[in-house]
């Protein structure tokens, strides 16, 4: 029987033996590259590649990725070796700084997210544009237009004329009706639009568009072109409230978004001191 027994150990540890060699060599032939002590593994290059390429562009991303996996090995393996402790450690104190900033702004964002009013009303828009409205002068000319384009074969002419030049808004809404005949339209003139992008379309000089004027056209081999400008604000005039609306609803939820901060900065440092978990000597 103690025969028996020991020949089933025997038995046992070489079948293990066996497996881990077999399991070792499995291993092995995954290896698609080795640089020093590091290895690439087939894994890492299916995780790496983009799925459904055809087998020439495959090959290629493979040998691209394989080189550039080297590169990177052996360069790092350059750089340790001939980079004095100091600058390793400072480097480590670099990446310790980044990833502690990473994940306090990740927790910043999380608690901001969670707890910030966005709801901005009107009267706190206006307050806000007439505190600081001194600060917000224009880059640009705006205007308040209407404008039309249309093709010099279009029928009733005569009849679009009369509808455009028109401020009746039931003649406005039979224009609309329209407009798929037009090459281009803006009908609504109660919006300020920048100057500059209005000159990309019509074929007007800048100095007449900076006037107001009840009616102007212009007619070329391409079309006829109709504008109405209503009113007109210069560079380094104070931007209509209107206008910078959506910026001044991005600076008030900044300016609400730095103070909740900095109140739950306040609140952590006092519950942390009330748990003796903050200590100054």
């Amino acid at each position: 029987m103690k025969y028996v027994t020991t020949i089933f150990c025997l038995v046992f540890l070489t079948s293990c033996d066996l497996f881990q060699i077999q399991e070792k060599e499995n291993k092995a032939s995954e290896i698609v590259a080795i640089v020093n002590t590091e290895k690439l593994f087939k894994k890492d290059l299916k995780e790496a590649l983009p799925q459904n390429i055809n087998k020439n562009d495959s090959l290629v991303l493979v040998k691209s990725y394989i080189q550039d996996w080297a590169i990177k090995r052996l360069l790092l393996e350059n750089a340790k070796n001939n980079s004095s402790l100091e600058t390793v450690n400072q480097i480590d104190g670099l990446v310790k700084d980044y990833k502690e900033s990473l994940l306090i702004n990740s927790y910043k964002e999380q608690l901001v997210k969670q707890k910030l009013d966005t709801l901005i009303s009107e009267e706190e828009l206006k307050e806000y544009y007439l505190l600081n409205k001194e600060n917000f002068k224009l880059n640009e000319e705006l205007v308040k237009i209407r404008y039309l384009n249309i093709d010099n074969t279009i029928n009733d002419k005569e009849e679009i004329l009369s509808l455009f030049k028109s401020d009746d808004i039931n003649d406005l809404e039979e224009l609309e009706k329209q407009e798929l005949s037009f090459k281009f339209h803006q009908f609504n003139d109660s919006v300020w639009t920048q100057l500059d992008n209005i000159l990309l379309k019509l074929p007007f000089s800048k100095e007449k568009l900076l006037k107001k004027t009840k009616f102007i056209q212009k007619q070329d081999s391409i079309g006829l072109y109709l504008a109405t400008i209503k009113d007109v604000l210069k560079r380094n005039s104070i931007a209509p409230l209107s206008y910078i609306t959506p910026t001044l609803k991005q600076m008030i939820l900044h300016k609400r978004k730095i103070e909740l901060i900095r109140e739950i900065e306040k609140i952590i440092v006092k519950d942390a001191t009330q748990n003796n978990n903050f200590k100054i000597y």
